[in-house]
């Protein structure tokens, strides 16, 4: 069976200094159908920006022939749905419910949602370039996994009427946080909610640190929203262990079986590490071609 999944790449994969026009129309040229955006805490698209700024953006997409197809962001190490704080939770709502906006306004049908952390061992400074301008880090508390399990769970039920209102699914990232680390307890937890704008965003390459994505994919099935195709090499914790598509230790072809047999046709977005010194642009046409070569599998 030929893969149906479609060809996207996530804006993190540019250089910090290219502007998001240019980002799609580099990711048009390589080849990429679809692109996925993101919002930051200031910058050109971000929480300061107007509805017609970011309008602007759906317009630009469409002129150059690229789908915004979702919206990421990096704030949810800054606002945890789990966190201790009450405050810190109500501006993690506060944030959904913006990013459902602005997702909405792009023409996106999902945004990646962190649900939450119970606990992380990395520096903020290496996943949002701002942290040191944000009071306060999800990072530095420890939450007990059953409270942050029932945070994370209500959050999500109270913030679904919104996703319904705007038309915005909300896809639920498998991410480094110590939470929801197994796909037997991610599906429990989406049907506990039992919301169709609460889903599965699946990230091929952060699981591979305790698991394997096909077993994922096969349990989590038709709740699987939108996917993150990322590679890692096992033997580091770090973020310098995620590397090049084809580079690390993913099984691209048990994936892409496993994506075959529930059926998936929905988007894939190349997420990289921006690690290039020079001719930065090669690296998303090497993407590209490893996209390629993966989704060709039969």
């Amino acid at each position: 069976m030929e893969s149906k999944v479609k060809k996207g790449i996530n804006i993190w994969s540019f250089p910090g200094d290219m502007g998001i026009v240019d980002c799609m129309k580099l990711a048009k040229k390589a080849g990429f159908a679809g692109i996925e955006l993101a919002l930051a805490l200031k910058g050109d698209l971000s929480l300061q920006s107007t509805d017609e700024e970011i309008k602007g953006y759906k317009e630009a997409a469409e002129e150059i022939g690229i789908k915004i197809n979702s919206l990421a962001t990096g704030l949810y190490w800054q606002f945890s749905l789990t966190s201790n704080r009450e405050d810190i939770r109500e501006k993690a709502k506060n944030l959904v419910k913006r990013q459902l906006d602005v997702g909405a306004l792009l023409g996106a049908d999902c945004i990646l949602v962190c649900p939450g952390t119970v606990g992380v061992d990395f520096n903020p400074d290496d996943v949002v370039p701002d942290a040191k301008e944000i009071e306060f880090y999800t990072g530095s508390e420890v939450i007990d996994y059953d409270v942050a399990y029932e945070r994370a769970q209500a959050a999500l039920k109270e913030l679904a009427p919104y996703a319904e209102e705007k038309k915005v699914i909300m896809g639920i990232e498998n991410i480094w946080s110590k939470f929801l680390l197994s796909p037997l307890e991610m599906r429990n937890f989406l049907d506990e909610i039992g919301s169709p704008y609460v889903q599965a965003f699946l990230d091929v390459g952060n699981m591979l640190l305790f698991g394997y994505p096909q077993h994922w994919i096969k349990i989590l099935g038709k709740r699987i929203k939108k996917v993150h195709f990322k590679d890692f090499r096992r033997g580091t914790a770090q973020l310098t262990g995620f590397v090049d598509l084809l580079a690390g230790d993913v099984e691209w072809d048990k994936v892409m079986t496993a994506f075959n047999e529930i059926g998936y046709d929905g988007w894939a977005n190349a997420e990289m590490c921006p690690t290039y010194k020079l001719y930065t642009d090669q690296m998303i046409y090497n993407a590209s071609a490893s996209m390629d070569r993966i989704l060709a599998q039969k």
